[in-house]
């Protein structure tokens, strides 16, 4: 019976938008772009929302959450899992491309201030940090080495990524990845 109240569930704009933390406007937009339509209306003209309409605007709100655009999100409603897949992994490249451009904003703007202790304040590692760190925990030289073969055997384009983090250049990343790949197992 409990199952059965949730399908006769019907929701105002107002209380669907206070639901998910929208705004009514926000609702009233969704619904004149076709993104989300009321299921029905009330005899006063209200907009009243079901409880799969409920469900389509929580995938929406979970797909704004990654980032995509509306329209984008109105082609993954209405297409196959397949294409829903790879349009989520389309956006994961663009935020690792967005991820590494930051970064470098970031990296940039220590060496224009000239002050590299203001790395302490970012999320960011220069390579003198990161060894001083593997040194820390009792690395060697050999065992930095072991570190570099396995993370670019197990995850080629994040070992990449990581190297770009920390602000080496690219004759030296493709130094270290080329030495890392022939000295796998």
């Amino acid at each position: 019976m409990g199952n059965r109240a949730a399908i006769d569930t019907v929701y105002r704009i107002s209380g669907l938008a206070r639901m998910f933390g929208l705004s009514r406007s926000t609702l009233l937009y969704y619904d004149r772009i076709g993104l989300l339509r009321p299921s029905e209306r009330s005899r006063a003209n209200y907009r009243l929302y079901s409880h799969a309409d409920c469900k389509r605007l929580e995938k929406i709100c979970r797909y704004r959450r990654t980032g995509m655009s509306l329209e984008t999100i109105a082609d993954v409603l209405a297409a196959s899992r397949k294409k829903t897949v790879s349009a989520l992994e389309r956006r994961l490249e663009a935020l690792n491309r967005e991820i590494h451009d930051l970064r470098s904003q970031q990296q940039t703007i220590v060496e224009l201030l000239k002050d590299k202790s203001l790395l302490a304040g970012t999320r960011v590692l220069d390579k003198k940090r990161w060894v001083a760190v593997l040194r820390d925990v009792g690395l060697d030289d050999a065992a930095m080495g072991r570190w570099h073969v396995a993370f670019e055997r197990m995850s080629p384009e994040a070992h990449q990524d990581f190297l770009e983090s920390l602000g080496i250049g690219a004759a030296e990343i493709a130094e270290i990845r080329s030495w890392s790949a022939e000295n796998s197992d």
